[in-house]
């Protein structure tokens, strides 16, 4: 099955093709692009951690849930840190937004 994401990739089960030769990127492109991918996944774990939250009536497995959700927001945390720091032009971005 074949799933796309936001920009430059095609996701195929868990290999991931590139509109690009992956070959001919310079690696600082690969590294953002693996980092905003792994942003992209964190992302989704939390909203996947937030269903299962709202749902379970399990009071000690909400708990548990609660932490690792906290976890991956800490993720996006730290991958937002290293892109800001290595692409200025987003780092901009949260100076300046309207």
């Amino acid at each position: 099955m074949l799933r796309f994401t936001f920009g430059t990739t095609v996701k195929y089960g868990d290999k991931m093709a590139h509109y690009e030769d992956w070959e001919k990127l310079p690696e600082e492109t690969k590294d953002l692009e693996r980092a905003r991918q792994s942003l992209v996944e964190e992302l989704e774990a939390i909203n996947i951690y937030q269903e299962r939250i709202d749902t379970t009536r399990d009071v000690e497995l909400k708990k548990i849930l609660e932490h690792n959700m906290d976890e991956e927001k800490e993720h996006v945390a730290m991958l937002m840190e290293w892109i800001r720091k290595r692409d200025r032009a987003q780092d901009r971005k949260f100076e300046e937004h309207d």
